[in-house]
């Protein structure tokens, strides 16, 4: 199984035309995601051609919905219409809205998040890598890949990997398909300090997965979601748990990257939250280069199997 995307998944690129949206919606089409439309407004009724596929192109969401049952959306917006756009999406009755623009406003965000509360569409985002359930095919082709994440580093299997950072997702991904473990799906929340779907979202949908059987967990200084996430788990996880916090030697008070990564307080910082992982029993990576290992500890200590 995988979790909140299937290779059945109908999606809509919202930002189609643009060269970014463009770049990655022909990598998704590649990749065997059903890019069923696209939306730039003004050019409906043009067509996204990529190799034999040919993307009808409307000018709303509420439009693409209708036409082709798209119930999921990528968000390929620049920065001040991207929060009209994730919110054209809610209003259309998508399940799924997955943001990748960084650099939306703060204030942007948290009037999206008031206006989402009690609708239907879960959001992925902003400032995210997006998500990927691998598929079957060579290179794990013939999923579903929502965003800018490499595909073809994904291998179907049963460890599920949520990150707050994109390359660090990738890097754990890859570690896993280096060692012969697949992954059910690989969920970039991404780093802003107003998103959608937290760790512990993400860490309760893989734990209600019978597919998945281990969960690498990533995040990085500021905020206290993966704490929370932690506490879960000792309370709640019978599965192997795996985790990583970036930002060990950053100082405290200065942005590092990510908008949601300022140490703030004491229980912000790195070696903090590294305290409370090992406390809930969640096997702590000491580099990016050992989050994989550190899974394949965690399984052992459980006489858990990953593949």
């Amino acid at each position: 199984m995988s979790i909140i995307v299937t290779e059945k998944t109908k999606v809509v690129v919202q930002g189609i035309t643009g060269e970014f949206g463009a770049r990655h919606t022909k990598l998704s089409l590649d990749y065997g995601s059903a890019i069923v439309a696209g939306v730039t407004p003004g050019k409906g009724g043009q067509f996204f051609e990529h190799g034999a596929h040919r993307v009808p192109i409307f000018n709303t969401v509420a439009d693409a919905v209708a036409a082709t049952g798209a119930t999921a959306s990528a968000v390929f917006v620049p920065p001040p219409f991207a929060a009209d756009a994730i919110l054209e999406g809610v209003d259309a009755g998508l399940e799924l809205c997955v943001a990748i623009t960084e650099g939306i406003p703060i204030r942007d965000m948290i009037e999206v998040k008031r206006a989402m509360l009690g609708r239907q569409t879960r959001l992925i985002g902003p400032n995210c890598p997006g998500i990927v359930t691998p598929g079957t095919g060579p290179d794990s082709a013939g999923g579903c890949r929502i965003g800018i994440a490499p595909g073809y580093i994904h291998k179907k299997g049963h460890v599920g990997v949520v990150s707050r950072s994109g390359t660090l997702t990738y890097e754990a991904v890859f570690q896993l398909t280096s060692k012969g473990l697949g992954q059910t799906t690989s969920v970039g929340i991404g780093g802003d300090p107003v998103n959608g779907t937290s760790h512990l979202d993400v860490i309760k949908m893989f734990n209600d997965d019978p597919d998945t059987w281990g969960i690498i967990m990533i995040g990085e200084i500021g905020g206290s979601a993966e704490v929370e996430a932690a506490r879960w788990v000792k309370a709640n996880c019978k599965k192997p748990v795996a985790g990583f916090i970036a930002g060990a030697t950053a100082p405290a008070g200065r942005r590092m990257g990510h908008a949601g990564a300022v140490v703030g307080g004491a229980e912000d910082t790195a070696a903090a939250k590294i305290a409370v992982f090992k406390e809930c029993g969640i096997e702590n990576a000491v580099t990016p280069s050992d989050m994989a290992d550190a899974l394949i500890r965690a399984a052992q200590a459980r006489g858990a199997k990953l593949a």
